[in-house]
């Protein structure tokens, strides 16, 4: 069996960085870990080829030499996500797909022309398919009937398909679930709130995979939350740590945790001596009432504002996501975000308006409330709500454009950037001596002279730019390669914003002439009746 493995594409995004990657030569931010996963789960007599559609089109040598198409999707690929299924279809090709996407809303793929719904996690509904495969079976919807696998039994991905220099950085995984209980998250809804950990061995031993391949930059571990098990988590880096040494530090890490993590300080140790430098957050909202109406109950124990400063004072950069729209939630949300985002000094934020998303807690008390506008859902920074808000969509909709254009404004961005790296210069990091250090070469000096030339020569932050960047060479000089790297993401980010307030102006207006026509025919139907009265 020859098997294409078809990544489709990802639209422009709060995380896409195209501007960012360019200025290396990257083509994306992350390969994707669940379709060389599916690799390794499915038989290893058959042949395979990865296309990743954000790195590169398909070959018709692609097209012609696969017996069998395999998509994996988040909802936010969409579009291309069925455009390749039909696409394949149209060649003749059998179809099968699986992802978050399709298990959440099979008959989208299904009516798209998918032959093949391989739902839920792979490792007990790919073998499913396998066996249906054998029997000769040309169609088929796999499920685990609720069912979680043992995720210490899964293979090694098959990192040898993907093509390393398109790729910023590499993808992992340590844990899948989480043990909150958020009203608009779908992880637990896909993968249950019990955290499910491989052991500390299975992940050393793709780790050392990727280090025998050649990987030597940064690796995400993609976890929805690292620390859900603090204990295997524990396990885990008191034995990475050694491996780390040994290998004489070939890998960064970053990772998506819990705010609790600031109460844990030797977790943060440890993170930090394994050369973890950047977490991701869910902070949400500053405002309590919303997070307890959404059940995030976890981020109202503690100030959240002390609880950023600790993770950085440890030594971990924060990025942090945003969000807007929630029930219940008051006149200046957009502003409040803006001002804690400025006072924690956080570069990077995530800022997104509500959306509710297929089979998750949000989705169904929605749609029992009648307050679902779209039976869809997009992740993208650039939608509109797919819910009737309990505030006005329209004031939503006018302070999440300017809050996300105050966030991203370039002498805001940088100053954020100065402040938190002047906090991170303040930890203790491992030795790691003079062969870890990255090596300077071609991609990274022209990086640097473009960064150079448009922030600190073209554009109005050009005294603020030489200004920190000397002040950071003064007292974080060990930081200053991830500091201009956090600086070029603004190149992204102007170009973004701007995204953002064209399509969501664009569609604010739209649905406020809905609302104007659909007001008007109800006052035409009143009168109506008044004279026939």
């Amino acid at each position: 069996m020859k098997v294409l493995l078809l990544y489709p594409l990802f639209p422009k995004s709060f995380w896409s960085f195209e501007k960012t990657l360019a200025l290396l030569g990257r083509k994306a931010m992350l390969p994707p870990l669940g379709l060389v996963t599916v690799a390794a789960i499915l038989p290893q007599t058959w042949e395979f080829k990865l296309v990743d559609r954000n790195v590169r089109q398909v070959t018709e040598a692609e097209w012609d030499w696969a017996d069998l198409v395999i998509l994996s999707a988040m909802i936010v690929q969409k579009e291309d996500f069925l455009r390749q299924i039909q696409e394949a279809k149209r060649r003749g090709k059998a179809v099968a797909v699986g992802g978050p996407y399709p298990t959440a809303l099979p008959d989208e793929a299904k009516s798209s022309g998918a032959d093949y719904l391989i739902l839920d996690e792979g490792e007990i509904t790919l073998p499913l398919f396998v066996e249906a495969i054998e029997r000769g079976e040309t169609e088929g919807v796999f499920r685990s009937g609720g069912e979680k696998p043992d995720v210490t039994e899964t293979p090694i991905p098959r990192f040898d398909l993907l093509e390393f220099d398109a790729y910023s950085e590499m993808s992992v995984q340590f844990s899948r679930g989480c043990p909150f209980q958020c009203e608009f998250c779908d992880i637990i809804v896909l993968y249950g709130r019990k955290p499910r950990t491989k052991t500390p061995a299975q992940l050393l031993a793709e780790l050392e995979r990727l280090y025998e391949l050649g990987w030597r930059r940064s690796i995400f571990m993609v976890d929805d939350n690292f620390i859900g098990n603090k204990r295997n988590v524990k396990l885990f880096l008191k034995e990475l740590k050694p491996w780390m040494v040994e290998h004489g530090y070939p890998f960064s890490f970053a990772t998506e945790a819990s705010v609790d993590l600031a109460k844990d300080q030797e977790l943060m140790d440890l993170m930090v001596q394994c050369n973890f430098g950047a977490v991701f957050l869910g902070i949400e909202t500053p405002d309590e009432e919303s997070l307890a109406l959404t059940q995030k109950f976890q981020n109202t124990r503690d100030s959240l504002s002390e609880s950023v400063h600790a993770i950085t004072r440890s030594g971990l950069r924060v990025m942090a996501g945003f969000i807007i729209g929630f029930d219940g939630e008051k006149a200046g949300a957009g502003s409040r975000i803006v001002r804690f985002v400025e006072q924690t000094a956080i570069p990077t934020a995530l800022f997104s308006m509500l959306q509710a998303l297929p089979d998750t807690a949000l989705w169904n008390r929605l749609k029992q409330e009648g307050r679902l506008r779209s039976e869809s859902a997009d992740i993208n920074q650039a939608t509109l709500m797919n819910f009737v808000p309990t505030r006005p969509l329209e004031e939503i909709a006018r302070e999440y454009v300017d809050a996300f254009w105050q966030l991203y404004d370039p002498a805001r961005f940088l100053d954020r950037t100065y402040r938190h790296y002047r906090i991170l210069g303040e930890a203790t990091y491992p030795k790691k001596g003079k062969s870890s250090k990255k090596k300077l070469n071609w991609p990274v000096i022209r990086a640097f002279l473009t960064i150079g030339w448009r922030q600190g020569v073209l554009r109005k932050t050009r005294w603020q730019f030489w200004r920190n960047l000397l002040s950071m060479y003064r007292h974080n000089p060990g930081g200053l390669s991830s500091y201009l790297s956090t600086c070029a993401q603004i190149e992204h980010f102007l170009e973004y914003r701007q995204i953002v307030k064209e399509q969501i102006e664009a569609q604010l207006a739209e649905y406020l002439a809905q609302q104007a026509k659909s007001q008007l025919s109800r006052e035409e139907a009143k009168n109506s009746m008044s004279i026939t009265v």
